[in-house]
């Protein structure tokens, strides 16, 4: 898949379609219903993380974190620049361990923040802790 390019799913049938976010206008190859690229976090929950993660075409850093979290706060907005910059390449998801503790469980996930690659539905890498866009980023690059 070119760089340029984001897996956008349809919100109305579901279809899977391949857009590039830098045009405007892309509809969906099924049913012709307008896409929007994602530029933000996408928030997963225990019931969506299979088809939102877990069967994602591109790899997706998924970060488990709580509100009450002040390191989660701390690297929330450095995710949320990454969300836009590798938008088509690498998906950011997030996931609140309090309101998902099923998913978090099945995970392991004891510390938080705590984010984990997904490449081709399984663990990838792991990063623990609050660390720098810097930090982050080289660890994504062997999945772009």
């Amino acid at each position: 898949m070119p760089a340029a390019t984001q897996v956008v799913k349809c919100s109305r049938c579901g279809a899977a379609n391949r857009i590039d976010p830098a045009r405007a206008g892309a509809v969906c190859g099924r049913c012709k219903s307008p896409l929007v690229a994602q530029t933000q976090p996408l928030v997963v929950t225990d019931g969506t993380f299979a088809s939102e993660v877990e069967r994602s075409p591109v790899p997706v850093l998924v970060d488990f974190w709580a509100a009450w979290c002040g390191p989660c706060r701390v690297v929330a907005p450095i995710l949320d620049q990454l969300a836009s910059e590798l938008s088509g390449r690498i998906r950011i998801a997030k996931l609140d361990v309090d309101a998902n503790q099923m998913t978090a469980s099945r995970f392991r996930v004891q510390s938080i923040p705590t984010m984990i690659v997904f490449q081709n539905g399984r663990e990838a890498d792991r990063i623990v802790g609050a660390q720098s866009r810097e930090a982050i980023l080289q660890r994504l690059k062997g999945f772009m």
